[in-house]
Formats: C-alpha cells, sequence, structure tokens
C-alpha cells in the first residue's frame, strides 16, 4: 500500500483549502469551505491535577494546561480545523471519534495519517454532517495515552434543535491510580485477555460525584460520552423523568426511559431530564452496573418551577445517513474470537506485547507500514450488510470509523432501528449492522476496549 508522509498530507490539505475543495469526492463529507475558520489549538502537555484526596497525580495527559481536555463545539454543516501540536516525549494523532470526516483527517497512524512527533504538528479540517455528541482521543500508544487523560468530548450543535433550559456535558472515565494517587500498570495481561483491566477511581468531568445546577421544573439536555479504556455502563436516573432521546450522536427512533440501559466504551448518550418542581431536590445519574454501583454525577434544581413538560419535547432532527438497501445489499461475515496465533509487531505506536483476539481468525499486526490486509473492499455507494458473531464469552463495544450503520437485528434482544457508530455486542451474540459505503478510504473496525483492539480484535474496510 502507498504509504503517505506527513509533509505530503500537509501539502494536499493546504491546496484543499486554498481551493475550497474537500478531501472527499461526497459533498456532505468535504473537509474545507471557501471560508478557512481559524483552528483550535489543541497542544498536548503532561501536568499534576488533583484526581484523589491524596494529593496531586503526575503525568496526567490533556490538551492545553487547564485540566481536563475541552469539550470542543462545533456546528453541523459549517467547517472545523483544529492544529495538533505535540509537546509531549510520545508520537500521537487525534481521532474524531463518531465524526464522519475524510479519511486523510482520520487519525490512525499509517494507515491513513503518519503520527505527530515531539515537537511538531498536523492540521485537521473537516465539516461534521452530523449533529450530536461524539468525542475525540489519540489512536497511537492508546492505552496509555487515553489511560492518562488524552480523551475530550466534542458536542455538534444543530440550530434547529429544541430548546433546553440547562446542557450539561460529562466525560465518563476510570484512572488506575494507586493509594497514593499516583499511576500503577495500565493493564494486567490476565485481564486484558479477558474483559479488560478496570481503572481504580472512577470520575465524571475528571471529579467524583460533581454537581450541576439547573432551573426547577425545566428540561437539562445531559450528554455523556463513555471515554474510558475498559468500562461498561449500565445508566440509571433517580429522583426525575428521564427520558434517552440519543445515543452515538443520533436521535432514536423511539425514546425511552434510560432503566439499566448498558454502554460500552466509545459510546455516547443523550438524555432529556424534566428537573424536579421542588428548589434543592436532587437528581443522580448512576451506573448500576456490577456490584460496585456508582452515582455519577448529580444535578439541583435551582429558582422557581418553570413547569415544563417532557412530553411537549419535540423529536431531534435526523441526521443525513444514507438508507441501506436491503434488497441490493450485499453480506459481509465477521466472526469475533480469542487468538493465541502470534505476537504482534512492535511499532511506534506501542504493543502490549501480546496476541489475544482476532477478527476473522486473524489478529492485528499493529501500527505498522504494512498491515494486514483489508477485510473487504467495498464499492463506494453500495449498500452493505456485516453479519457478526461474537464468539468468545466477553462483551466488545465494536467501532466502525468513518461511517454510520443502521442496527437491524439481534440474536439475543429487540433492538430499536438505531444509527450509530459502536455497537456494544453482548456474548455469543450474532448481530446484523446495514450502512451505505459513501466515504472512501481505509476505515478501521475495532473494539473499543483498548486492551482488546491493542491484542489483536482491530481490522479495517477499504471503500474505493
Amino acid at each position: 500500500m502507498t504509504i503517505l508522509t506527513r509533509r505530503g498530507l500537509l501539502k494536499t490539505a493546504a491546496i484543499a483549502g486554498a481551493s475550497g475543495v474537500g478531501l472527499s469526492t461526497i459533498g456532505k463529507f468535504a473537509g474545507w469551505a471557501a471560508a478557512k475558520p481559524e483552528p483550535v489549538i489543541l497542544q498536548t502537555a503532561r501536568i499534576q491535577a488533583k484526581l484523589m484526596d491524596v494529593g496531586q497525580t503526575r503525568n496526567v495527559l490533556t490538551y492545553g494546561n487547564a485540566g481536563m481536555p475541552p469539550v470542543l463545539r462545533m456546528k453541523k454543516g459549517e467547517p472545523f480545523a483544529a492544529r495538533l501540536v505535540n509537546a509531549i516525549d510520545d508520537p500521537t494523532t487525534i481521532h474524531w471519534h463518531g465524526v464522519r470526516v475524510p479519511n486523510k483527517m482520520d487519525g490512525v497512524p499509517f494507515l491513513v495519517q503518519p503520527y505527530v512527533y515531539t515537537g511538531d504538528h498536523f492540521d485537521y479540517a473537516f465539516t461534521p454532517p452530523d449533529a450530536g455528541t461524539f468525542w475525540y482521543h489519540p489512536h497511537c500508544n492508546t492505552l496509555t495515552q487515553m489511560g492518562h487523560g488524552l480523551t475530550g468530548v466534542i458536542v455538534v450543535e444543530n440550530p434547529g434543535d429544541p430548546k433546553f433550559d440547562s446542557e450539561v456535558v460529562i466525560n465518563l472515565r476510570d484512572w488506575r491510580l494507586g493509594d497514593d494517587g499516583q499511576f500503577i500498570d495500565q493493564f494486567r495481561p490476565r485481564d486484558a485477555a479477558k474483559t479488560g483491566t478496570y481503572g481504580t477511581v472512577r470520575t465524571a468531568n475528571w471529579q467524583d460525584q460533581p454537581q450541576y445546577d439547573a432551573p426547577a421544573g425545566g428540561l437539562v439536555r445531559l450528554r455523556a460520552a463513555i471515554t474510558d479504556v475498559t468500562r461498561i455502563y449500565a445508566f440509571r436516573v433517580e429522583g426525575a423523568e428521564a427520558a434517552v432521546i440519543a445515543l452515538d450522536g443520533n436521535p432514536v427512533p423511539q425514546r425511552f426511559a434510560p432503566d439499566a440501559l448498558l454502554l460500552g466504551p466509545g459510546q455516547r448518550i443523550e438524555l432529556a431530564i424534566r428537573m424536579p418542581d421542588e428548589e434543592g431536590a436532587i437528581v443522580s445519574l448512576r451506573d448500576v452496573r456490577g456490584t460496585r454501583p456508582k452515582v455519577l454525577a448529580t444535578l439541583r434544581a435551582t429558582g422557581s418551577s418553570l413547569k415544563r413538560d417532557i412530553r411537549d419535547l419535540p423529536p431531534l432532527e435526523v441526521n443525513p445517513v444514507q438508507e441501506v438497501d436491503l434488497t441490493a445489499a450485499r453480506h459481509i461475515s465477521l466472526a469475533l474470537s480469542a487468538t493465541a496465533e502470534n505476537i504482534p509487531s512492535d511499532s511506534i505506536c506501542g504493543s502490549l506485547g501480546y496476541s489475544f483476539w482476532a477478527i476473522n481468525k486473524v489478529p492485528w499486526s499493529g501500527d505498522t507500514p504494512d498491515p494486514t490486509a483489508p477485510l473487504a473492499e467495498l464499492k463506494l455507494g453500495g449498500s452493505y450488510v456485516i453479519d457478526m458473531e461474537n464468539l468468545t464469552p466477553q462483551s466488545h463495544p465494536m467501532h466502525l470509523h468513518g461511517m454510520s450503520f443502521k442496527v437491524l437485528s439481534s440474536s439475543t434482544r429487540q433492538v430499536q432501528p438505531m444509527i450509530s457508530d459502536t455497537y456494544l455486542m453482548q456474548p455469543n451474540e450474532k448481530v446484523q449492522l446495514g450502512f451505505v459505503a459513501d466515504n472512501p478510504g481505509d476505515w478501521l473496525l475495532h473494539c473499543h476496549v483498548i486492551e482488546h483492539q491493542k491484542s489483536g480484535m482491530t481490522s479495517y474496510i477499504r471503500v474505493v
């Protein structure tokens, strides 16, 4: 395959930006409009942060130097630009998780973009076609960089959305810290071969159970992104009426209560919450999964009641995702399995040194100049159905870069025909995911339990 240099990519980007021509052949994925915006500067930094009561944690990673990575706000259909400046002693990139960007903006080393060395920079520019909640993170040395803090939330706004009285954005993540508040090993091989290695300190916006004020009797739009490397959540809201209005950046076909709704790393949830009428009343967002349930964050009602009615909230506008033609769709069979076939190649973007997982019996060889062959070559504009089977006793949040799919069926549960980019595969489940291959390039498909991703459960499809 052709290896692109950073110089060549930057030159291509500069030409495209100057001419107003996008990097994609399809208009809705155009990278630039005539008026190029000023880039948001995202400079990696190594800081100290207070994550536990025992004191400051060293070697926390962020963008900027003011704590948690910023919430990036974009507008649907309007150009966005960001400059990644790498100021840490580790190569890095940025992947715009769930945002349908041009392939050269996807941030996957070797496959589509060179990694960014210390002291270097890379310019990202794209126009988000969809409104919703997304997030951004590195795709190089992911377990360490994400585990140490390099995960931020993206909100793509739609001016046509219904009006809420308040909005709360929450970044959910664990940290692996010892009793002294300092980092311990990011993974244990025996756990990587199972569910993954869980963190020891659980936070929302880098805090333990933060509280946010919201108008009494008002409607709150709560956006939460699971930017953790391992944990699967079961969401519940207590103290108020709540409805799921969007998942993974897309409106749900039918709203429903978040009654222990399971979501995995990489996934996002949007809730409409009707605050209590009484000032001072508390609403809690909880994770009720497992033997250690946790209050993640709380809302406190303030002021006189606005007396809003959640039933009056109009639906969110549907994103412009092409409808899959099931009568003409080609089927692609994918099997998720364990493996012990090989030791992955070392690379500048790191390796765990183990191969535990595979897709179609092939474990990912690592971020190398010559990756494995694509799972399939797809025709641009064609309709496809992924028939995915989980042959393991573990759950796997499977994420497809660059495109969105519709959930068609599951062997283990009833599913709504939701549009998404990440699907939480249950043990021994079979699912059908339909999509239109409308974004050309090489697109990664992988488990977002990062230890599973880095130890083999990764591959890619090619759209030409």
